[in-house]
């Protein structure tokens, strides 16, 4: 008999673990899909059975004219949300329940990451964003651009260098050493060319710090989903350790030689020491960056602090590390995709080429800032390239105070979200929806003519998120896509090889962003 009833508590005590909240959205009236014990509707990446891209695309079709659905991270329940009226709702209107992202790190087991400006919560993130906000805005994107461009043109010079007339090569590769180099001499203060010197430590550790594909990773986060308690309390960490380190003590370095000898370099680094020491003068207006632009919400002119947020050494450590590993892999990959739909469009590409080459003329071959950022049809491109081809399939936000969705049409209930639920930003379904954008797999640049921009959907273009938990590097980002196309464009034509793959597939597995069998293009050079 006890036996039994052992084996019953054991039942019991399974399914309340791990079925019962696979269930939460039926129970609450909410379309859902059809997710696994434990690893909910992740089990379709973990056993590769399609990318996360296409999970979030499949779910956001799933639910039909509903404003959300239901989606399960591992057993964490999750409302994907479909109405650009409700992402707004939630993201601005009433972002003081939605302040916070989810936390993945122990801060015991992983200092550094805490401090950083995606994992702080609370009203320590709000006064290290308003801080922050005044190294982003576009005129210290001005200021900095000279350092952005150098590598753009060293990434193009190198391959001027080479003697054949058609260069084939895998543009992730390619484009990944130049985001690395561009984030290691404007974030650390570092001269590196990885194109020259392609097994420098700064390229390595940067590969290591940003591999989220491994398996040992994937566990990591199940082991964090299903007992967090246990995690933290074995002090797991989820960043490599190493190259965590080796990032600390390189921004440490060059923090104190920097101070010692009054080095002033036009670099975020600088931006940052100037921000602690209190100096917040702007150098006049900037042009912006472009439309996809993340707009500072006019959230922090009505938050007051006390006083500003200092800026230690290990602050100032923390938003190099982040925007390293923000930027190293999602610039590049952005680059790859707006690569490989110029290679497939050429009417496209040579429009743009034409653009740059009368830039290039109008401003004695020297490529400024200002000259850049005038390009309307790169901006038409770029914007395209980040509707199609979202660097980030979907962002989440957390809910910090209690917060009820109010039904709208009849066949709703209220929506009670507790503290710790969470939503999804679906960008990868919201982009791709021909309600928004008509004929949505067409590359069409014209969809951002200043004719046709306004008519966009508010809030159904989100390519960096939305509010005032948006991402504060977005003009860094742009900046740095438009200065490599331009230089690159100016002296290559990129077009498809016998290994280029079309149309793309993307790969099958969690927490990637690329595409079967790589981004092969072929690079032919241009007579000017």
């Amino acid at each position: 008999m006890l036996t039994y009833l052992l084996v019953g508590a054991v039942a019991v005590g399974l399914w309340y673990v791990f079925i019962k909240p696979m269930n939460h959205f039926k129970r609450i009236g909410v379309k859902q899909l059809k997710p696994w014990p434990i690893i909910g509707d992740f089990y379709v990446t973990i056993f590769r059975i399609s990318s996360f891209g296409d999970l979030i695309k499949n779910a956001y079709d799933s639910y039909g004219k509903s404003r959300y659905g239901g989606i399960y991270q591992f057993n964490f329940p999750t409302l994907l949300l479909k109405d650009p009226e409700l992402i707004k709702q939630i993201t601005i209107k009433d972002f003081d329940h939605f302040t916070d992202h989810r936390g993945f790190v122990n801060p015991e087991a992983d200092p550094l990451w805490p401090n950083n400006l995606v994992a702080l919560t609370g009203q320590k993130w709000k006064e290290m964003r308003s801080t922050l906000s005044g190294s982003f805005t576009s005129s210290k994107m001005k200021h900095m651009f000279g350092v952005i461009n150098e590598a753009a043109q060293s990434f193009s010079t190198y391959f001027m260098k080479k003697e054949e007339n058609l260069i084939e090569l895998e543009m992730k590769d390619a484009f990944t050493r130049y985001t690395n180099d561009v984030i290691a001499t404007s974030a650390f203060g570092l001269k590196v060319d990885s194109l020259e010197e392609p097994n420098n430590t700064f390229y390595k550790m940067g590969k290591t710090i940003t591999n989220f594909a491994s398996f040992s990773l994937i566990f990591k986060f199940l082991f964090f989903a299903t007992l967090p308690a246990i995690f933290n309390y074995l002090k797991i960490t989820i960043v490599n350790s190493t190259a965590t380190e080796y990032f600390h003590n390189t921004i440490k370095e060059t923090i104190k030689t920097r101070e010692e000898k009054n080095i002033v370099r036009k670099d975020m680094i600088n931006l940052l020491l100037e921000t602690r020491k209190g100096n917040k003068t702007e150098e006049g207006n900037a042009i912006e960056t472009g439309y996809a632009t993340a707009q500072e919400d006019s959230y922090f002119d009505k938050v007051k602090f006390k006083q500003a947020k200092y800026l230690s050494d290990d602050d100032i450590t923390s938003q190099a590390l982040i925007f390293f590993i923000a930027g190293f892999d999602t610039v590049s990959i952005a680059l790859c995709y707006g690569a490989h739909e110029l290679a497939m469009n050429k009417n496209i590409q040579d429009r743009l080429r034409e653009e740059i080459h009368k830039t290039h003329k109008l401003n004695d071959g020297k490529l400024t800032y200002d000259a850049l950022l005038n390009m309307k049809y790169m901006d038409m491109v770029f914007c395209e390239i980040l509707r199609k081809w979202p660097p980030a399939f979907a962002v989440d936000r957390v809910c910090t105070k209690p917060y009820t969705i109010e039904p709208k049409y009849p066949d709703e209930k209220p929506i009670h979200l507790k503290v710790g639920d969470m939503v999804f930003l679906p960008m990868f379904g919201l982009h791709r929806d021909p309600k928004y954008f008509p004929n949505p797999e067409v590359f069409d640049p014209e969809r951002f003519s200043d004719e046709n921009r306004d008519q966009i959907t508010p809030y159904s273009y989100i390519p960096f998120g939305s509010g005032p938990r948006n991402c504060i590097g977005s003009r860094f980002a742009i900046l740095e896509c438009k200065a490599l196309l331009y230089n690159l464009l100016l002296n290559f034509e990129i077009v498809p090889t016998k290994k280029t793959a079309n149309p793309l597939k993307f790969t099958r597995g969690p927490f990637q962003n690329s595409v079967e069998g790589g981004f092969w293009l072929g690079l032919k050079r241009v007579k000017h």
